[in-house]
């Protein structure tokens, strides 16, 4: 199993629960096919570089997880079909990028405790 990181923008005009249904799917997404996701962060409504589709600001949302590489080709298609995925990126984490993202997440869960 390869570890995997996908950060995906949803359109700005989501309510909280329609964002949050929106994570849940692509987790459910993941999980059916046999995925074990490692973290996840929310980073919310975020002003983007420039503007997609009209749209200036998105919510930003992380997934971890360890899978199987065939499980990113089904994963894109469900952004892709996804109408409030504004843009989306899949990156496949080497040991170097793995223990950065521990460190990061540690590093998160101490500013929370």
């Amino acid at each position: 199993m390869n570890r995997y990181e996908t950060v995906f923008i949803l359109t700005p005009v989501l309510s909280d629960e329609q964002m949050k249904e929106a994570v849940a799917k692509f987790k459910k997404i993941l999980t059916d096919n046999g995925a074990e996701i490692v973290n996840e962060e929310t980073w919310g409504l975020k002003k983007m570089a420039y503007a997609i589709q009209k749209k200036s600001t998105g919510f930003y949302c992380l997934l971890e997880f360890k899978a199987e590489p065939t499980i990113i080709k089904t994963l894109e298609t469900g952004y892709r079909r996804d109408e409030k995925v504004i843009r989306h990126m899949t990156v496949k984490l080497d040991k170097y990028a793995a223990q950065y993202a521990e460190k990061r997440r540690n590093k998160f869960a101490n500013k929370e405790a």
